[in-house]
């Protein structure tokens, strides 16, 4: 999924921000994002550097959406096994 701005200018913008020059606010205002999106991106920056530990960090976040996506294969395959046993069991049960 791509994002809507450059990993490089979310870096940049977290630099500035830690940087305590301005306020965060008019940093935004500054970038034309929303305050809050600055702030998420913060949050993950301190997440994935280990500043911060009550959160998932961006590579936690993206095994999490592979393993999903995983767990849905296999249930959906699981599902089709269990219909075809099904079907052969009841095939084999029919007087021929």
């Amino acid at each position: 999924m791509p994002r809507a701005y450059p990993e490089e200018f979310r870096r940049r913008a977290v630099e500035l921000a830690r940087q305590r020059e301005r306020p965060v606010s008019q940093i935004a205002a500054e970038l034309g994002i929303a305050q809050s999106a600055l702030h998420r991106w913060i949050r993950q920056a301190d997440l994935d550097e280990g500043r911060r530990d009550d959160g998932l960090t961006t590579e936690e976040r993206a095994e999490l959406v592979r393993l999903r996506r995983a767990n849905r294969q296999l249930e959906m395959e699981n599902e089709i096994l269990k219909r075809a046993a099904a079907f052969f069991a009841r095939e084999n049960v029919l007087p021929k």
